[in-house]
């Protein structure tokens, strides 16, 4: 049975506004990160026994989580201080923050060339602040800010392609960062639904998946950027994570509060998962198949098991 309840596992209360965002695991070692934005602060959670282990605090308006395994590294977005975070997981405390562009949020890294990409939400008051920072985690500094048509949402890379993707909301496209050259864009990919919002990679199939807010999810063929499948889905969505052990995908919507999953081998519908009202965000544990849904009103994460 896709998703099954599993448990629930209690986190700090909130301290200020706002509740959740994006969160990632650290599959090898069994750790999970979520950006609780209220907190200014990532809550880590120890995937195996399911239990919240310990915060880390300073963190201000932290939106985005990403962690490289490949070089044992966990990255935020700060979009209170307009910074970007990374640390080592043995060393939490110790967190090199580079200064970006007005708000990140969505994160992407390239582990070959150590370069983290961050999108900046940007604010429509000041002119030219959509942008995409290029950050060099090994100079601990950021190289090239570049300009996009409009608000950013999350952001992916593709090692097949070696390129990032990056959700914009209007114009609604998908835009192309070549790795190499990372200096400007160099092309895109035009969405035929209102706002790309969450985006993943299934990189075996070459195919982008596309959540966006008018309630649709849109496959991608990460090549040419033809249109490959339109899918309804039961709300404006969020996070989207893709399994690529059972060819499922997970698509969190905060209203009504559920996590679509869909067949990507037949990009059908299989189950609504009922979470909270709100809970727009979640994690994927991909060497467990748990999915983790973070429900702001009771401040807990409630943790399914996909048995597929």
């Amino acid at each position: 049975m896709p998703l099954k309840h599993s448990s629930y596992i209690d986190l700090p209360q909130h301290e200020g506004d706002g509740g959740f965002d994006h969160a990632a695991v650290h599959s090898r070692l069994g750790l999970l990160y979520v950006a609780h934005t209220a907190n200014n602060a990532l809550d880590v959670i120890d995937c195996i026994n399911d239990k919240y282990l310990r915060s880390i605090p300073g963190l201000i308006g932290v939106a985005g989580a990403l962690v490289s395994e490949e070089h044992d590294l966990v990255f935020t977005s700060n979009r209170g201080e307009n910074t970007v975070g990374f640390f080592a997981p043995e060393n939490e405390m110790d967190v090199v923050k580079v200064k970006v562009g007005i708000r990140p949020n969505g994160l992407a890294y390239d582990p070959h060339r150590n370069l983290l990409i961050a999108a900046n939400v940007g604010d429509p008051a000041i002119p030219g602040s959509f942008t995409v920072s290029v950050v060099d985690t090994e100079r601990r500094s950021a190289m090239f800010t570049i300009a996009v048509p409009g608000r950013t949402r999350w952001a992916v890379y593709d090692s097949v392609s070696d390129v990032f993707f990056v959700n914009i909301a209007f114009p609604a496209q998908i835009a192309i960062i070549q790795t190499a050259r990372p200096k400007r864009l160099i092309g895109k990919f035009n969405i035929p639904a209102v706002g790309p919002h969450g985006l993943d990679l299934d990189s075996e199939r070459q195919r982008l998946f596309c959540a966006c807010d008018g309630q649709k999810l849109v496959a991608v063929d990460s090549r040419s950027g033809q249109v490959l499948n339109t899918v309804d889905i039961g709300g404006a969505p969020d996070v989207t994570f893709f399994n690529s052990a059972l060819k499922h995908l997970y698509v969190a919507i905060g209203d009504p509060g559920v996590i679509e999953v869909i067949d990507t081998q037949t990009m059908k519908h299989i189950k609504a998962v009922p979470t909270e009202i709100g809970a727009h965000t979640m994690a994927f544990d991909a060497a467990r198949n748990k999915v983790y849904a973070f429900l702001p009103q009771t401040t807990r994460a409630a943790v399914y098991v996909d048995e597929s």
